[in-house]
């Protein structure tokens, strides 16, 4: 350790020490300005010995009581604010009047004595010398200027001589010249260790422009951000602007595409105005920004009566959604929640976060297949929970097209039978989790979670349990989506890799689709399919040019994007909406319920067994052709049949004419 980190520990260790000895240094300052300034800093010998020494130590007692009082002797000098030298104003002025009413009562001692009935006491506590009234007012200002400008000096040196040096100091320029942008540039300026060199401000409104900032200029316009950019060699741009919308965010790294900088934002505007957040906090600009939407309202009463106090079970509940599911149940006080996973490594994360987080709630976290009936038994025997929340499935497209057998184990067997036990055991609720790939599908998974929705609809009308179903599209950041795919080829160094320059995706962050999955499960009466708001789509090259851009390259140059072709089962529009004949309208404005009668239950079920029955040696088309007689709107050639953007599917999958199961029971 050097010699100055020596000290600069002894100093952090001895603070209060330091700080209590400058006090009195300050103050017997001013005390000795303020007579200095009276006699013109002449006749010192007529002030110094018979009026200044006797009354420092009084008057230095004084505003140390005070100062103390106030805590002023325990605040941080290196941050000092306008607010502190406020506080050293008011704790000064207190001290003047404590001074001025201690000097009144003695230099007119036998005046007070008598006033109250006393014996007349002579006293001249000034020796025959007048004592200059001035002093007390000179003192009093004395003090507020020494103790706010020592603050405000080691203020400026940590913040403008102890700098980290500006040649390797990142390039900033801060779009917003508000509060926010403001307050960044403060934080900035006072923690050399977080050193930036500020380029200026950019803002669109018209009366900053030319405006300056701590010094910096507003440079303009912020479609003037490329440019600014290229001009001043940015290297990263802080948008400082918490309340921006999606679109704005977007707009922002749509113009600066190509210009090589990284993306900054910052915590809520409340938050940084009121000091709860710094400039350390400033983050990355990350997906979530350009995809994420308004956050979702729900009716936490309704759904606090279907969960709280209750037994919940998540099926794959170490899943991206099974994990979020459990964590938003959780946020409603079950009595228990149960977790079935078959993946130990991913149950054992998300049973200690349980736990963590809410240890009043009973987590059991359980081991299982949900193919495997005798275990299922075992644990809902053991549990009895109310609702169960199936997200168990196998999701991932072009491997279950290469593992057909396998998608139709687990997402069609499997869903039957934990549908089945949950019945047998009396339990109130069951609620499924779909995709929209099971509209209109063009792949096996797809078109197995059609054929699970199928079922569960069925057999609510032959149970009590309640049997909902709730459909939503990709998630942000889920397990196998393409964002993290991106994020890995981007790191290194491409090429990104886009099925189709037309491929479009339905997005949702994963927090939002729990959120709204528990609000339709607590909505539905049984039967329904309920259907998630996914707002707009995106299209798949643009989020690979959104996320290139916001990692600091230049799409197309420092960072290629290769078209690689549709992918087996992939088609390129997904089709999902709340808005059309066969959705109906529910009391959220983000769920709808999608109008299918159930089908009939002996000739469904039938079918659903010789699928099963097939599917540990069924080929990838024998399985295709077996889904197609369960889901007639199963269309087996992707590409050819996928919509285009000019005549877009139906909003949601209808068939034309009558299924084979519905033909089969009008036959019989």
């Amino acid at each position: 350790m050097s010699r100055i980190e020596h000290w600069t520990q002894w100093a952090r260790t001895h603070h209060l020490l330091l700080t209590t000895a400058a006090h009195l240094l300050l103050f017997a300052l001013s005390w000795l300005l303020a007579f200095g300034l009276a006699y013109n800093f002449k006749q010192f010998d007529v002030w110094f010995t018979s009026l200044f020494l006797p009354l420092l130590p009084v008057i230095v007692a004084i505003k140390m009581i005070v100062f103390a009082g106030m805590g002023l002797h325990r605040g941080s000098w290196r941050y000092v604010s306008v607010r502190d030298c406020i506080r050293v104003s008011w704790a000064s002025w207190l001290s003047f009047v404590w001074i001025f009413a201690i000097y009144y009562v003695v230099a007119n001692l036998s005046t007070v004595t008598q006033f109250v009935g006393l014996a007349r006491v002579d006293f001249d506590p000034f020796g025959g010398r007048d004592f200059p009234d001035s002093v007390l007012v000179l003192d009093f200002a004395g003090t507020i200027a020494l103790v706010c400008g020592a603050r405000i000096v080691l203020r400026l040196y940590h913040e403008e001589v102890r700098t980290a040096p500006a040649a390797v100091a990142p390039r900033l320029l801060i779009l917003g010249a508000g509060n926010a942008g403001e307050n960044v540039v403060r934080e900035i300026l006072r923690m050399p260790m977080l050193q930036y060199t500020i380029v200026g401000f950019l803002d669109d409104d018209r009366t900053k422009w030319g405006a300056q900032i701590h010094g910096f200029e507003v440079l303009g316009a912020i479609d003037k951000v490329k440019a600014v950019c290229d001009e001043h060699s940015v290297d990263e741009i802080l948008i400082a602007m918490p309340s921006a919308t999606r679109k704005q965010i977007r707009r922002v790294v749509a113009l600066c595409e190509g210009a090589n900088v990284r993306f900054k934002t910052l915590p809520a505007l409340a938050d940084l105005i009121a000091g709860r957040a710094q400039v350390q906090q400033i983050r990355d600009v990350d997906i979530n920004d350009l995809l994420g939407r308004a956050p979702v309202t729900l009716d936490a009463d309704q759904i606090g009566q279907f969960l709280r106090e209750r037994v919940i079970m998540v099926t794959g509940a170490g899943g991206s959604i099974g994990s979020e599911m459990c964590r938003q149940v959780a946020r409603f006080g079950p009595r228990r929640l149960v977790l079935v996973e078959q993946a130990e490594q991913n149950l054992f994360e998300i049973d200690r976060e349980l736990r963590g987080a809410h240890p009043a709630i009973d987590i059991v976290p359980c081991i299982a297949d949900i193919c495997d009936r005798r275990r299922m038994q075992q644990i809902f025997s053991r549990e009895q929970p109310t609702a169960v929340f199936h997200a168990a499935a196998h999701k991932h497209v072009p491997m279950m097209e290469l593992n057909p057998g396998e998608a139709i184990k687990n997402n069609v067997a499997g869903t039957r039978t934990v549908a089945d036990v949950a019945a047998a055991s009396g339990c109130e609720k069951f609620v499924m989790i779909s995709t929209d790939k099971a509209v209109n599908p063009t792949s096996i998974m797809g078109a197995s979670k059609r054929v699970a929705e199928m079922y569960i609809q069925a057999l609510n009308e032959r149970v009590a349990t309640q049997f909902v179903t709730v459909r939503f599209g990709n998630v942000l950041g889920s397990s196998g989506s393409v964002i993290p795919i991106f994020k890995q080829q981007i790191a290194r160094g491409g090429p990104v890799t886009v099925t189709h320059k037309d491929m479009v995706r339905y997005f949702m962050t994963i927090p939002e689709a729990a959120q709204l999955v528990l609000q339709a499960a607590s909505m539905g009466d049984g039967g329904e399919i309920f259907v998630l708001d996914m707002g707009e789509p995106v299209k798949i090259v643009d989020l690979a040019r959104d996320l290139i851009t916001l990692s600091g390259f230049r799409p197309g140059e420092d960072i290629e994007i290769k078209f690689v072709g549709i992918r087996p089962g992939e088609k390129l529009y997904e089709e999902l909406s709340i808005e059309g004949e066969d959705v109906s309208r529910t009391a959220h404005p983000k769920i709808g319920i999608w109008k299918k009668r159930p089908e009939p239950w002996e000739p469904l079920l039938a079918a659903i067994d010789d699928l099963l029955a097939a599917a540990d040696h069924v080929s990838r088309g024998e399985a295709r052709s077996r889904l197609k007689h369960l889901v007639p709107e199963f269309q087996l050639e992707a590409s050819a049949s996928s919509p285009s953007p000019a005549s877009p599917a139906p909003a949601i999958a209808a068939s034309s004419g009558e299924t084979p199961i519905a033909a089969a029971q009008a036959n019989a």
